[in-house]
């Protein structure tokens, strides 16, 4: 393990810049314009053409961003440092289409296609849970069926919204029919509110689907769950997706479909931590609405919630010694 910081970019401190100045990359970390030589890369996905309640995720990732600046290199808990062992760059954000749904998503798929001609694993900065589907395009084309670690208040599930066969709603049923994921290696934590039909979790788990709805984890840790997620996810490559709604409205406002009786942070904090040791190949952090939010507090927990998803990542040192 090296403590260069040729080798290893590290995130611009506190001590030698203040913290409301300097670059606006994740954790003030160094921008770069392509993957090539990098372990991790931050991609923001600046989209909210796909929702289909509050608009606002299209500035989703520049807020998580400007909130990252009070994290610091090592996770003082589970004293990983992702920083000692992974080159981790702020690759910008995608280009996309915000007129015209269908073509930001095809845009979505090549840029993500480019990264990962590179051994690089992408961290998203969302932006509408619509990008989930195109990102997973990618990851298939070069891994295979992923396992999928869906964290969120809905299923997404739909067959269509309005009659358009891509929206916020619809990404999982369309990556079942695209064959992207592995059903019986996919877990949906923390569905909850109403329904259209008492029906409406079902097609998930008839599809082979492991559902946790937001009641089974009421009062109480999320660690024996996340184990049991993680022994059903063995050795294949593992794609997470955490939608910030699947966080209680109280402490996660910023966002276009609230619903009450979510997680926690700190049980979002656990299942996160619980995915170490799984091959992680990619992961997003999606639907952070800041218009709805103006003391930054939901971004504030994406950032941190990202940087956690660092953390667990594959090839993370770790400051007593163990590896991931």
């Amino acid at each position: 393990m090296s403590d260069s910081t040729d080798k290893f970019p590290q995130p611009l401190g506190g001590n030698d810049m203040p913290r409301f100045a300097g670059p606006g990359t994740m954790m003030r970390l160094p921008a770069v314009e392509t993957a090539e030589g990098m372990d991790v890369v931050f991609i923001g996905i600046p989209l909210d053409v796909g929702t289909s309640n509050r608009p606002g995720t299209r500035f989703g990732p520049k807020q998580i961003r400007a909130e990252s600046v009070m994290l610091r290199p090592y996770n003082m808990w589970t004293r990983a440092a992702p920083f000692d062992s992974l080159r981790v760059g702020d690759l910008g954000d995608v280009p996309i289409n915000t007129f015209d749904l269908k073509d930001a998503v095809a845009r979505i798929t090549d840029f993500y296609a480019k990264v990962l001609e590179h051994d690089v694993i992408p961290l998203t900065l969302g932006g509408d849970h619509t990008l989930s589907l195109p990102v997973l395009r990618a990851i298939a084309s070069k891994h295979g069926p992923v396992g999928l670690i869906h964290i969120d208040a809905h299923a997404d599930i739909n067959e269509h919204m309005f009659g358009e066969s891509i929206a916020h709603g619809t990404p999982f049923r369309r990556a079942v029919e695209e064959g992207l994921i592995d059903p019986h290696r996919t877990w949906q934590i923390g569905l909850r509110g109403t329904g259209y039909t008492a029906e409406d979790f079902d097609w998930s788990r008839d599809q082979g689907f492991t559902v946790v709805q937001a009641e089974e984890l009421w009062h109480q840790s999320a660690a024996p769950l996340i184990e049991r997620t993680r022994a059903a996810m063995g050795d294949g490559p593992v794609y997470l997706t955490f939608d910030i709604d699947s966080l209680d409205p109280g402490f996660a406002p910023g966002t276009g479909t609230p619903e009450i009786g979510g997680l926690t942070p700190i049980q979002a904090i656990e299942i996160i931590r619980g995915c170490r040791g799984l091959n992680i190949v990619g992961a997003d952090l999606v639907e952070v609405s800041p218009p709805y939010d103006p003391q930054g507090n939901t971004a504030l927990l994406a950032a941190n919630l990202i940087y956690e998803m660092l953390c667990v990542l594959p090839g993370v040192a770790y400051r007593d010694g163990a590896g991931s």
